[in-house]
């Protein structure tokens, strides 16, 4: 097992570095065009991914992990509409929001890795904390209805408060540089204040979203790699959604309903336990349901 969980690492080190060294060396605005292809492809390397789990341990673990990647990748989507308002606010060029999204990617995975890690050592020493898990996701997904965009404002986070009373800060953007220098002097650019408002808002969302796996399965190597296979695939989506935006305006009711439903499935596990097929059925259901209501507001429109 523990080559199995080197060689997994070592893939999703390997998937970076192309998307960074190769793909992605440039900085260039991303169309509609090159964001469905990069949505289809890290798709695919999922599913691939999915197919070497089913041959390594079984289809049982494999429907885990490809229902565990479907809940944490739409729970992922509000994310980014939240990204979206971070780099309206303070004004991001196009072209510079890939490098902050691949950063701030590499930074989700460290910080889900931590959380899995100690989600999956709580919890099998204190089961309880599942019911506990799962009320905090339905009391999520009632306030993901209420939410508003305008309720957002980056630049009143604490931790970027913080930053810029320790850190000198320039006025100016410096092409993709984070960090420059002003008459000798190291200044952090506003693209590394988005970062950091980035890397926060990852936090609050992973609070929700990885406590949504633990409904699903145990397993650590599941509920990692399913978790992480979503979280690569985002900046692709990030440029599609951003480009498409406005054609599904129910898709946040949808993740919504998921949470409570997953949230529900955790709390009553031991009085009416729900098979994961089951699960995949209706989280698959709520997300066509979502896209095709929003089709059907946009033609009455």
């Amino acid at each position: 097992m523990t080559l199995v969980w080197l060689g997994s690492c070592a893939f999703i080190l390997l998937l970076l570095a192309l998307d960074l060294g190769v793909l992605r060396r440039k900085a260039h605005v991303i169309e509609f065009r090159e964001a469905l292809f990069g949505t289809l492809l890290w798709i695919g390397v999922s599913l691939l991914f999915n197919l070497f789990v089913y041959l390594r341990f079984g289809s049982h673990s494999a429907l885990d992990f490809f229902t565990g990647y479907l809940v944490e990748y739409s729970l992922s989507v509000d994310n980014l509409f939240v990204f979206m308002l971070i780099f309206s606010y303070f004004k991001v060029p196009s072209a510079y929001q890939q490098r902050v999204l691949f950063f701030g990617i590499i930074g989700a995975i460290l910080m889900r890795g931590v959380f899995i890690l100690l989600g999956a050592t709580v919890i099998a020493s204190f089961h309880w904390i599942i019911y506990l898990f799962g009320a905090l996701l339905v009391v999520s997904g009632v306030k993901l209805f209420k939410q508003e965009d305008n309720d957002i404002v980056p630049d009143k986070n604490v931790v970027v408060r913080i930053f810029k009373h320790l850190t000198p800060v320039s006025s100016d953007y410096d092409g993709q540089k984070f960090f420059t220098r002003l008459q000798g002097k190291l200044y952090a650019t506003p693209l590394f204040i988005v970062l950091i408002s980035v890397e926060v808002s990852d936090l609050i969302f992973a609070v929700d979203s990885i406590p949504a796996i633990f409904g699903i399965t145990k397993d650590p190597f599941i509920i990692f790699t399913s978790n992480i296979f979503a979280v690569l695939g985002l900046r692709s989506l990030f440029f599609l959604l951003a480009n498409s935006m406005n054609k599904v305006a129910l898709l946040r009711d949808g993740l919504a309903l998921i949470l409570i439903f997953v949230g529900l499935k955790m709390l009553l596990e031991s009085v009416i336990p729900i098979s994961n097929f089951t699960s995949l059925a209706v989280i698959v259901s709520i997300l066509l349901g979502s896209v095709l209501g929003s089709f059907a507001l946009r033609q009455r429109g």
